[in-house]
């Protein structure tokens, strides 16, 4: 399909630079197949769901991958996305003219780094000195790698450390957020739980990836960049469970669908998964995991815009862009929540 179809006009102002407070006060456009859009609030969420649904969220947590160092003389960035071993991760770099293999990148808190091989994709692997986990070393001398539009507004600081962090973080290794996570707060998880409405998690490691444009023009030729995830045999199973006595599953942010997704045969049964996944969801997809997404406004010609269109629609979905930016929504990471029901 062409890239272009994907394409809307957003007003920079529109932008959120940091998020609402209480996090479930952000408001919430509901998006329903042969339905009204409906301007609601997160905090709306136990009611606009049913006894036995389960909401899935994913627990990666944000770890501080964004760097900046020297080779030399010259200023070297490097964001770190994903984790080959305990002692090598692959980097996008910023000023990677200056760099060649075998450099030393010298970093702050006596962090140091050898550029090991340069990939196709421009991107490094960066091989760390030492012995502490690379994860421990960036707790030291990195930073909260904000997405580039809000970091290209205004420079990181203490409250991103939190800010950006959902309330399920539990496992290092993503260098993005699954911000439709963002939203919730125990209260509202425990108004959830007194409604019957489930919750499970699993593990989807978000990369700097997610941040590509799409340079391609047609999205047949854009190849998608893999992260890691696992789905355990016990939450396959009750989420299967789940489904079979009628409830719905919702995937709260667009990465736990992709494992999801990932996860499932032809047959609409999830299975334990460990590994990679590239999945790439257009449309003409046929969704088998899930029956509804809770997730931000996403960037225009983006794979994530891509994916919502496939869910419901190219022309349902600039409909309900636009009312969303006629009404004053706020966009992207620190943004509002919508919630998308196909069926």
């Amino acid at each position: 399909m062409r890239v272009d179809l994907f394409d809307f006009q957003l007003p920079p102002e529109r932008i959120a630079l940091r998020p609402v407070r209480p996090r479930d006060a952000a408001r919430m456009l509901v998006v329903a197949a042969n339905e009204p859009l409906l301007d609601r609030h997160v905090r709306d969420l136990p009611g606009l769901l049913r006894r036995g649904d389960v909401l899935v969220f994913n627990d990666t947590r944000v770890i501080p991958a964004q760097l900046e160092g020297r080779r030399g003389e010259a200023r070297i960035g490097a964001t770190l996305h994903k984790r080959i071993d305990l002692r090598r991760w692959q980097a996008f770099v910023r000023n990677a003219k200056r760099l060649h293999e075998g450099d030393r990148i010298d970093f702050p808190a006596d962090v140091m780094a050898i550029a090991e091989e340069r990939h196709a994709d421009g991107s490094w692997t960066l091989a760390f000195a030492g012995d502490e986990p690379v994860e421990v070393l960036l707790e030291r001398a990195g930073q909260m790698p904000l997405p580039p539009y809000i970091a290209g507004k205004r420079p990181t600081d203490a409250a991103d450390r939190s800010d950006y962090q959902t309330m399920f973080a539990a496992r290092d290794g993503a260098v993005a957020a699954p911000t439709a996570a963002l939203h919730f707060t125990p209260e509202l998880l425990a108004t959830l739980d007194e409604a019957g409405v489930g919750h499970e998690t699993l593990t989807l490691h978000v990369g700097a990836g997610t941040f590509l444009p799409v340079k391609a023009e047609d999205t047949a030729d854009h190849a998608m960049h893999a992260e890691w995830g696992r789905i355990d045999q016990a939450t396959a199973d009750r989420l299967n469970a789940a489904r079979a006595a009628g409830g719905r599953v919702i995937a709260v942010g667009t990465t736990s669908l992709r494992l999801l997704e990932s996860a499932t045969g032809e047959d609409g049964m999830i299975r334990p998964f460990d590994g990679d996944t590239a999945i790439f969801i257009t449309p003409g997809y046929r969704f088998r995991a899930i029956d509804g997404l809770m997730t931000n406004f996403h960037l225009p010609k983006s794979t994530l815009f891509m994916l919502v269109s496939a869910l419901m629609g190219i022309e349902r979905m600039q409909l309900a862009y636009a009312h969303a930016i006629a009404e004053g929504y706020r966009f992207y990471s620190y943004g509002d929540s919508s919630l998308l029901m196909p069926g």
